[in-house]
C-alpha cells in the first residue's frame, strides 16, 4: 500500500524556517512525483510545489515562489519543503501526495495527485 507521512511542522514566528518532510513507501520511488498543497482554516487548497522524481523538474504557486524549496533524497524515499521567510498566512495544514505513475507537475495537476497522507500543522505568529 502506499503511504505517505508528512511531519516537521510547529508553531514558528513571522520570518523563521521550518523543514517538512514527506517519507514515502509502497512504490518505485522515482518513477512519480509528490507534491504539497495546504489548507488554511476557512479556505481551499492551495497547491503549492511538487517535484517530478524522475528528472527533478520542480514546481512553485505563486503564493510561495522564492520562500519554499522542495527537494528529494531518493535514498530516503523522502521529499521535503523549506519553508523560509513564514509569514502568518502560511498558517494552514500541509499534506504530501504522490502520482500513480510518471506525472508532470503544474498549476492543475498538483491537484490530481493520487494519494495524499495526514497532513502537518503550521502555524505561523505575527
Amino acid at each position: 500500500d502506499v503511504q505517505l507521512q508528512a511531519s516537521g511542522g510547529g508553531l514558528v514566528q513571522s520570518g523563521g524556517s521550518l523543514r517538512l518532510s514527506c517519507a514515502a513507501s509502497g512504490f518505485t520511488f522515482d518513477e512519480h512525483a509528490i507534491g504539497w498543497l495546504r489548507q488554511a482554516p476557512g479556505k481551499g487548497r492551495e497547491g503549492l510545489s511538487c517535484i517530478n522524481l524522475s528528472d527533478g523538474d520542480t514546481y512553485y504557486g505563486d503564493a510561495v515562489k522564492g520562500r519554499f524549496t522542495i527537494s528529494s533524497d531518493n535514498a530516503k524515499n523522502t521529499v521535503y519543503l523549506q519553508l523560509n521567510d513564514l509569514k502568518p498566512e502560511d498558517t494552514g495544514v500541509y499534506y504530501c501526495g504522490s502520482s500513480r505513475g510518471l506525472f508532470f507537475c503544474d498549476a492543475i495537476s498538483i491537484y490530481g495527485l493520487d494519494y495524499w497522507g495526514k497532513g502537518t500543522q503550521v502555524t505561523v505568529s505575527s
